[in-house]
């Protein structure tokens, strides 16, 4: 596949909801009468197992990539690099007419997080779906993209791209070299099961094992570099957020939960602001900590297995602990403190 033509994965949602489908439909046949893009379609990306042919075809594509899903950009990013398809954070210019003004654009910067392993210099763009109800501002946005990843093509690869075998090798047909007007996207359309599963954002991920001495169900292990990982994801209990909830820099998502936090939604002071504010001034959820200890505990004993409570897994979060770093609930604190609140 040729570096210089952007390819453009339009992930499906669950389900047949019809106006969800009225969009996708409308996307792509819009995309697929632009010039220089490859347009194809998979299912929902959250369950795209390795065996899969949308997985197939994601782990085949060298150069940039846009992806259109349902799903947060930065939990999508991250599905990605989980499943192998790396590459270097594309920013957006799309912003969500729900966003907050504040709200910071694009991925957040952390600085503390270990990193994605062995990234390719491509980029990848992630755009939610649920942003806009019309195609125009995503068939825009792309436009954009595609013109500045041909710029940085054509800045960084003045000789010819290397060439990369066809995907017809594996069964896959694009209909690559179609004139615009007459393509047709590749379909990878074979049905996925539900899953779920975490999902770690390594730009935030510490390497703290906190999720690891957490979780009692085997989930999580180590590489061989010692960097925490997903190791086991289908002892992971279905609707079980818990692990996401202990971790000190909202490193776990689970993208298929409602709250969008743990779902994968932007990480910044405003949005973290809110919810802290609702806890600390008579909010009805419990705090993060004891929601997390109770989903535990009642997935443990629908294993046939003991309630351990609070008493295993949380070294750092004891009330008893001291002298460790403050989290975003002491930062919060501590900014109430000196408003006199």
């Amino acid at each position: 596949m040729s570096r210089n033509r952007l390819t453009v994965v339009l992930s499906q949602a669950q389900g047949k909801h019809p106006i969800k489908r009225a969009l996708e439909e409308s996307i792509v046949a819009a995309l697929i009468m632009e010039s220089g893009l490859e347009v194809s379609v998979v299912p929902y990306l959250y369950d795209l197992g390795p065996d899969h042919t949308g997985r197939l075809f994601l782990e085949s594509i060298r150069g940039d990539m846009v992806l259109l899903s349902w799903l947060f950009p930065r939990a999508a990013y991250w599905v990605l690099d989980r499943d192998g398809i790396k590459g270097q954070w594309g920013e957006s210019q799309l912003k969500s007419p729900h966003a907050d003004d504040d709200e910071e654009a694009g991925e957040p910067p952390p600085p503390k997080g270990i990193g994605a392993l062995d990234v390719p210099g491509r980029h990848i763009y992630c755009l939610d779906l649920r942003d806009f109800n019309q195609h125009d501002p995503y068939v825009n946005e792309i436009r954009r993209i595609a013109q500045e990843c041909q710029e940085r093509h054509d800045k960084k690869h003045a000789e010819k791209a290397t060439a990369h075998a066809p995907l017809v090798q594996l069964g896959l047909n694009l209909g690559n070299g179609a004139s615009p007007g007459t393509a047709v996207p590749g379909l990878f359309l074979q049905p996925a099961g539900r899953r779920w599963y975490p999902v770690i954002d390594y730009s935030r991920c510490t390497n703290c094992m906190e999720c690891i001495d957490f979780c009692l169900f085997g989930v999580y292990g180590v590489d061989g570099l010692e960097r925490i990982l997903v190791e086991n994801q289908d002892n992971c209990k279905k609707g079980c957020p818990a692990c996401s909830r202990v971790c000190p820099e909202q490193a776990i998502m689970f993208p298929d939960y409602k709250t969008p936090a743990i779902a994968g939604a932007p990480v910044g002071a405003i949005g973290n602001l809110k919810i802290d504010l609702t806890k600390l001034f008579g909010g009805a959820e419990k705090d993060a900590l004891s929601q997390a200890v109770e989903e535990r505990d009642r997935e443990l004993v629908a294993d046939g297995r003991h309630a351990v409570g609070a008493s295993v897994g949380i070294p750092k979060r004891q009330d008893k602990s001291v002298n460790q770093p403050k989290d975003d609930l002491d930062n919060l604190i501590d900014a109430l403190d000196s408003l006199e609140l």
